[in-house]
């Protein structure tokens, strides 16, 4: 049986992901003003996101449950040690990805998160699954939180942030990311300058596309 099955943790993600279905009525209210063109403009702006992000301060923002259980099995399947993720919201992704860690044994997962409010709620998320222990939660500007104090090798890459940093944030990780490490990009179609990064031939990275909304990338050198 895996921790994704066990008592503490199923009922605990079932139960965020219904939030998060229930709230997607709030986050189309919390841009409703925003024309297409601006929204558009705001997520991949490296200027404006923190307004839009803003708006979003209460809305979970979670990955779907396909995409958890990827990351799970992702984390399981490369025996991950160390990862790094990048926006945990409520702390859904990072539970999938503390759950692996804990069924391979253990390691550490540092992830950042912007909002105060949604820090907590991770936290608390994290403690009632019994994961807290593997997860180092820092609060601010992941420009600055992620900028030091890495692990020497990195395994798994989660990132599910503002899209418009995408590319800083892999700059920050990548001295770090050993051969064969793991790069999930959530929404990566509204990063465009990453998109581009990690299919060019002399990336050092294989990336594909995967399922409607994932980018994988694999670190080949």
């Amino acid at each position: 049986m895996t921790s994704l099955a066990i008592t503490s943790l199923a009922p605990l993600l079932d139960r965020l992901f219904d939030q998060d279905e229930a709230a997607r009525s709030a986050l189309r209210a919390a841009v409703a003003d925003l024309s297409d063109a601006d929204r558009e403009r705001m997520m991949r702006s490296k200027t404006d996101y923190r307004d839009l992000y803003g708006r979003l301060k209460d809305v979970p923002l979670a990955v779907s449950r396909e995409t958890g259980h990827l990351l799970y099995m992702l984390a399981r399947s490369s025996r991950a040690r160390t990862i790094v993720e990048f926006g945990a919201s409520f702390g859904i992704s990072t539970l999938h990805l503390a759950a692996g860690l804990r069924d391979n044994g253990g390691g550490r997962l540092i992830t950042s998160e912007f909002e105060p409010s949604k820090v907590a709620r991770a936290r608390e998320n994290l403690s009632a699954a019994g994961l807290l222990d593997l997860v180092e939660i820092r609060e601010g500007d992941a420009l600055t939180t992620l900028s030091a104090d890495l692990p020497e090798t990195i395994d798994l890459v989660l990132l599910d942030g503002a899209k418009a940093l995408y590319p800083e944030i892999l700059d920050l990780v990548e001295g770090h990311l050993r051969p064969g490490a793991i790069i999930v990009a959530d929404n990566a179609d509204d990063s465009l300058d990453y998109l581009a990064r990690v299919r060019a031939p002399e990336s050092g990275y294989l990336s594909t596309p995967f399922a409607e909304d994932v980018e994988l990338s694999v670190r080949i050198n």
